[in-house]
């Protein structure tokens, strides 16, 4: 049996692709819960050394490894560290990462763009929301801001200021229009055709892993021992829990329901058998190769193409994210190609 790889593996590396691309993120001192519990070591516990420079503006292992528990909050799982196998990918996504913010920090700075004091009050309220007790805020604030509330202030006002200019830039201009979305599918049909499928449950007889003379004939008693009891069973329920009982095959743990699968995905035999069925029926028994299979048909779907009103929420939302991320990294690269970043 294949082995499934972990899901926290999987969504830690879609969040390092998504980063090393400058996707969209909130500023990472509006996460605080991450670097406030005792599992997570402090970033103050990092060393000041420079690892970048934006225009003679110094970033520290402390702003690296604040980034990186911002995309890897699973650190406090792991006592803190990042595991070995992603620990490279992380600090490059992290370090892209700091960097734009600062360049467009800067760039807020430069356009004179500013944060009211009600904005700026109400953000830090919402802020101080995040924690559980005023103890648990305070004890974020001393662990990462050395215990001062304006130091607090001006990062938080740095985050009104990104966000306020990537808006500006960005999310304003990142919404898909009717039109686009028309164009999309209308150049894109390949991608609306759905094929046509079965959904059943199975009873299969494999061969033993060591062959015998008698084995043909003893599996096709058992096959025809399986079918008459298939087709004294009255329900779905019914022919899953037989299947549990007495099929070979790996389905037997799900009562032996398979995912629609498309027809070309399918021995020619089954789809023959599939095709003159009708829903809720037991097919013959089916053999392919050397093994036999029962099947019990729960649905047909014929092959069609999606509508542009069933995909259009999905659609949208992906072509969005796709124009705001081409938005992103045209910027990143307009502010780099006028600014001084080193990378130490």
């Amino acid at each position: 049996m294949v082995r499934k790889t972990s899901i926290w593996v999987v969504l830690s590396l879609a969040l390092v692709s998504s980063h090393a691309q400058v996707a969209s993120h909130t500023p990472t001192v509006f996460k605080p819960a991450q670097a406030a519990r005792p599992a997570a070591p402090s970033v103050q516990n990092a060393s000041t050394k420079a690892v970048a420079r934006v225009n003679g503006s110094v970033l520290t292992d402390a702003d690296l490894l604040r980034e990186e528990y911002a995309i890897f909050p699973y650190a406090r799982q792991h006592n803190g560290g990042i595991p070995k196998d992603l620990a490279p990918q992380i600090r490059s996504g992290a370090l892209k990462m700091i960097i734009f913010e600062e360049l467009v920090y800067q760039e807020a700075l430069r356009r004179n763009m500013t944060v009211t004091a009600a904005r700026l009050q109400r953000a830090q309220a919402d802020f101080r929301g995040q924690f559980s007790t005023p103890d648990e805020f305070n004890a974020f604030v001393k662990s990462e801001f050395n215990g001062s509330q304006q130091l607090l202030q001006e990062k938080v006002r740095r985050s009104l200021l990104i966000d306020a200019l990537l808006q500006a830039e960005v999310e304003s201009k990142c919404k898909v229009s009717a039109a686009e979305l028309k164009t999309y599918y209308d150049t894109n049909p390949a991608r609306f055709e759905r094929p046509e499928t079965y959904r059943f449950q199975s009873i299969s007889i494999l061969p033993p892993q060591a062959p015998a003379a008698t084995q043909a004939k003893d599996m096709r008693a058992r096959a025809e021992s399986a079918l008459k009891q298939a087709r004294a069973t009255k329900s779905a329920e019914e022919f899953g829990l037989l299947a549990e009982k007495i099929s070979d095959d790996d389905y037997r743990v799900m009562l032996g329901q398979h995912k629609p699968v498309p027809v070309s995905e399918m021995p020619p035999q089954v789809v023959k058998s599939l095709a003159a069925m009708k829903t809720g029926e037991v097919s013959d028994i089916i053999q392919v190769d050397q093994a036999y299979t029962i099947l019990r048909l729960q649905e047909h779907t014929p092959a069609r193409k999606v509508k542009l009103e069933e995909a259009k929420a999905q659609l949208g939302k992906e072509l969005q994210e796709k124009k705001r991320n081409q938005l992103r990294s045209a910027l990143d690269k307009k502010l780099r190609d006028n600014a001084k970043v080193e990378e130490m």
